[in-house]
Formats: structure tokens, C-alpha cells, sequence
């Protein structure tokens, strides 16, 4: 781990603090840097990909963060409580969650053969109680600074579209957590998530391979209101405003699909 300032120094007490988990590459990355250009400093954490995470951090020091870099896998309780106290004590505070990490496989809709139990509890030990565990282990701090958590969920969660069942289902019930903690966790700490829909990102590149990956982007574009597939940008620009600057929102789950929630595009072909 290492840090742009040493502890203590005024750079470091002055700017606010955040954990970004899964923010080697992609949305996680991308929201990293907004933050740091919005003046936090933040924890890049990683499971896997070492140099990228690397490269996120580099970035985030360049735009004048403090930064810290971990690794760790969220599904594992004992290693999200670790990311929150490698955030304290570097720190001694903490304002902002936003929990990135995520998997999925991509099986499609129908080839339920391959889905196990086993890929069921790898995906939503991921993708809900990472979360959970990420949030249980920050929000003593977060009610201390009365700061915020952004989950990064998908469309999938609420239209039944995506790329397996479990990871649809996982972020359908990390919706459900999203709106279950903005309740319990007001007046102090608001939370909310975030929606995305197609990302053009590799993440969803390597899944089904660029041939497919292009078909299906086309596809989208045709069919979504504002025709455009999102950006790792566009995800990272909702995610800091909520962290920063909606003050009034709690319990939103935003949508963030060119308005594909809202149906085909007729005409369109």
C-alpha cells in the first residue's frame, strides 16, 4: 500500500475519504478517478488484476488523491473488514462506500445446466454479501461523517435481463438491500445504487467475446431511447453525485440504460 502524503500531513487530513471496491478497471476505476478529481482520496482495491490496479491508483495520485491500494476479495467478511481499517488508519475517517466489485458468468438465459450451487454462492457472495459485508464493516464511520454508500447494481436487477440468472438475481436483491438499508441507515448515512445497462467496458468484452460483444451493442443501440450504450464515465459521473452532491437522495436506484427500462424504440430497426 502506498500513499501520495505522508499520515498526518495537511493534504491528507483536508480531503475527504472513500473505498472503492473492485476498482482496478472499468466502472470501479472510473469512479475512482472522479472522486479523486473531486476531492477525495480513496482505496483502490483489487482481487486479480495487480497491474491495473496499479495503473487506477497511479491516476488517482496524479489527480491529487492520497491513495491506497489493497487487495482483497469482498466475498471474504475478514477481508472487507480489513479494507475498512486499512482505510482508518491511514485516515481516521471514512466518507464514502462504493461498492464496485462484482462477477457474473455468462451463460445466458437459458443454459441452466451449468448453473451449480457453487456458481450461485461464488456470484452473489460477490455481488450481494461482499456488499453487505463492505457495508457492516464502514458504517460506523460512515454515520460519523455522515457520508454515503452507492451500490453499482445493474438494469438486470430490475428488468430480468442480463447476462445468467444468478447475477440477475443478485443484483435484484442488492436492490432490495440498497432500499432496506436508506431506511435503516438515515438520517446519518444516505444510500443508494446504481443501474447501468450496457457498459462498453472489457469486462463485458472478455465475457462473450468482441464479435458478440458488438452484436449485442448494436442491438441495444437500435432498440434504447437515447441510443447509446454507457460508458465506465457515465456510470462514475452518477456515482459521484450521489456520493457528493445529492444531499436530499436516499433509497434511488438509477437507471442508467439510454432508457431502455423504458421499452423498445418502435420504428426502429
Amino acid at each position: 500500500m502506498r500513499g501520495a502524503d505522508g499520515p498526518g500531513s495537511a493534504h491528507v487530513t483536508q480531503r475527504r475519504k472513500a473505498i472503492v471496491t473492485g476498482s482496478a478497471t472499468g466502472v470501479g476505476a472510473a469512479s475512482a478517478l472522479a472522486l479523486a478529481r473531486r476531492g477525495y482520496d480513496v482505496l483502490i482495491n483489487y482481487s486479480k488484476s495487480n497491474r491495473e490496479a496499479e495503473q487506477s491508483e497511479r491516476a488517482c495520485r496524479e489527480a491529487g488523491a492520497d491513495t491506497l491500494l489493497a487487495r482483497g476479495d469482498v466475498a471474504e467478511d475478514a477481508a472487507c473488514r480489513a479494507l475498512v481499517e486499512t482505510a482508518i488508519a491511514r485516515w481516521g475517517r471514512l466518507d464514502a462506500l462504493v461498492n464496485n466489485a462484482g462477477v457474473t458468468t455468462f451463460s445466458g438465459p437459458s443454459n441452466w445446466e451449468v448453473l451449480d450451487a457453487e456458481v450461485f454462492q461464488r456470484i452473489y457472495g460477490v455481488n450481494l454479501v461482499g456488499a453487505f459485508q463492505m457495508i457492516r464493516a464502514a458504517v460506523p464511520h460512515l454515520k460519523a461523517a455522515r457520508g454515503a454508500i452507492v451500490n453499482v447494481s445493474s438494469i438486470a436487477g430490475s428488468l430480468g435481463i442480463g447476462s445468467s440468472i444468478p447475477y440477475i438475481a443478485s443484483k435484484g436483491a442488492l436492490n432490495s438491500l440498497t432500499l432496506h438499508l436508506a431506511r435503516a441507515l438515515a438520517p446519518e448515512v444516505r444510500v443508494n445504487a446504481v443501474c447501468p445497462g450496457l457498459i462498453t467496458s472489457r469486462w463485458f468484452v472478455e465475457g462473450v467475446g468482441q464479435e458478440n460483444y458488438e452484436k449485442i451493442k448494436a442491438g441495444f443501440e437500435r432498440n434504447a431511447p437515447l441510443a447509446r450504450a454507457c460508458t465506465p464515465e457515465d456510470v462514475a459521473e452518477a456515482v459521484v453525485w450521489l456520493v457528493d452532491g445529492a444531499r436530499s437522495v436516499t433509497g434511488e436506484l438509477i437507471q442508467l440504460d439510454s432508457g431502455m427500462h423504458l421499452g423498445s424504440m418502435p420504428g426502429r430497426r
